[in-house]
């Protein structure tokens, strides 16, 4: 873990105990901080004491003597829609309110990092769409040129709990809106912004003030280098302000799945499978993502322009990194290849859980059996129709089974019920050239606790009715 540092001897309080909260707890404890602790759940305040933790309820005034800061976990409202009532008893007490990642900004560069070369750096990553893909892409592009990397954040460990970064080491975090919008220190070498689009909108008070959480990264963290995706008016408009914010003469590399490369400047663009990046006009590098199986689809494209461009920033060539890409084993259940059969490809696209997710999973496939439903969301299918032709056959399963077969109209379809029924049958009518596809657009709750169960019983079950076995499968 990364000890939390300038604490020593203080009390902290750390309001909710979930994956991140309880990792601060226990870096605050390393650097010799006092950590009091509250969580509204039993089982969560129940392992904290079994690590030793003080416990102490802040609604009902307890813990704030000699109590200095209060640590805000990333799901607990400090603003919009209202502040939690302990963060505002905090304010109303003087107590300082941060985040894990605040903390972590301000422990994790210690002395030793001077006598450092090269010294360690710090990639983060936001953005609507794609920061996980793209975060675990750039860790593996690091990986396979054999430099030291860890990923974590959003994804996979607690920021407080990455190990210390050794010499030449690159930390590569996911960062939600929630995780930047409260940090009180930020400071990436490199800070990437994919896209945006309207989401949490009533945690942040509306769309500017979602955009404006994202922009913290940038206007407070000040990184070297940016790369940014300027297919969306934020990213030009971000990119603009960055270009005066930096001395380095490409302050910004320009990402983009829809223009052309600009005549002055560095980007990376990536259309129809093809990678180019270009400098002051000039082709210098090019990578065929066609190659790369799991990044398939335009938003991948997007997520793999972004991550190239962190990569050569880091001194990686394009040969190199065409090897990573195509050597990257994608997450699981968004768009996880799990197995195929006679040329019929199964794909995992678990995380799907409504149309828009579900639209970016089959414009990336030609011909596609897709297994649909769950627990409906608002909108159902409807905004999918343009993409009713690409659909060979659709398998529906779960409570919204019936709503989805009048949406889908005359497009083929039949009502399976379970995804063990819909897998049988789409495996047994799949020809060669066709992706069986569970891409939902649904949650899971009316048949699986989750979409990772749903996502692991389809890759379980593709394995079986393709022969695979889980160590042979993809």
């Amino acid at each position: 873990m990364i000890p939390v540092r300038g604490y020593d001897g203080r009390r902290v309080g750390v309001l909710g105990l979930g994956r991140s909260g309880l990792a601060a707890a226990r870096a605050l404890r390393a650097g010799g901080a006092e950590p009091v602790c509250w969580d509204d759940g039993e089982a969560a305040r129940g392992a904290a004491v079994d690590e030793g933790f003080e416990i102490a309820e802040f609604a009902r005034g307890e813990g704030w003597q000699g109590m200095e800061t209060l640590i805000v976990s990333p799901g607990i409202p400090h603003l919009w829609p209202a502040p939690h009532p302990v963060v505002e008893a905090a304010w109303a007490r003087g107590v300082a309110v941060d985040n894990d990642v605040g903390l972590f900004f301000r422990s994790v560069a210690t002395d030793d990092w001077a006598r450092m070369d090269p010294a360690p750096r710090i990639v983060c990553v936001t953005g609507s769409n794609g920061k996980s893909t793209t975060t675990a892409l750039i860790g593996h592009l690091l990986a396979t040129a054999d430099k030291p990397v860890q990923a974590g954040g959003n994804i996979g460990r607690a920021v407080l709990d990455l190990d210390p970064p050794g010499e030449g080491a690159t930390l590569v975090l996911e960062l939600s809106s929630y995780q930047i919008e409260l940090a009180r220190s930020l400071g990436p070498d490199v800070a990437v912004f994919l896209n945006l689009s309207p989401d949490h909108l009533d945690r942040h008070g509306g769309i500017g003030g979602y955009l404006a959480a994202k922009a913290r990264l940038f206007d407070v963290g000040a990184p070297e280098r940016s790369v940014i995706c300027v297919d969306g008016r934020e990213g030009r408009w971000l990119a603009n302000r960055m270009r005066e914010r930096a001395a380095d003469a490409e302050p910004v590399i320009l990402v983009s799945t829809e223009g052309k490369a600009p005549e002055a400047g560095w980007a990376v663009v990536a259309k129809r499978g093809f990678l180019s990046e270009t400098r002051k006009g000039r082709q210098i590098g090019s990578i065929d993502l066609r190659e790369a199986p799991a990044l398939p689809g335009r938003h991948n494209w997007q997520n793999a322009a972004a991550a190239y461009a962190v990569a050569r920033a880091s001194g990686i060539g394009p040969r190199q990194i065409a090897e990573g890409m195509r050597s990257f084993p994608g997450l699981p259940h968004r768009m996880e290849r799990v197995a195929e059969r006679d040329g019929v490809v199964f794909v995992n696209d678990s995380k799907a859980t409504n149309a828009d997710a579900a639209e970016k999973a089959l414009s990336a496939y030609d011909r596609v059996r897709w297994i649909a439903g769950g627990r409906a969301k608002e909108g159902g299918i409807a905004p999918l129709a343009p993409l009713f032709g690409r659909i060979a056959k659709a398998y529906l399963i779960g409570e919204a089974a019936e709503g989805f077969a009048a949406a889908l109209g005359a497009t083929p379809h039949e009502i399976c019920g379970t995804l063990e029924a819909a897998t049988a049958l789409a495996a047994e009518e799949a020809g060669a050239g066709e992706v069986v596809l569970l891409s939902p657009a649904c949650a899971s709750f009316d048949q699986f606790e989750s979409f990772e169960a749903r996502g692991d019983a389809f890759r379980a079950l593709a394995r079986a009715v393709s022969g695979e076995t889980a160590e042979s499968g993809s």
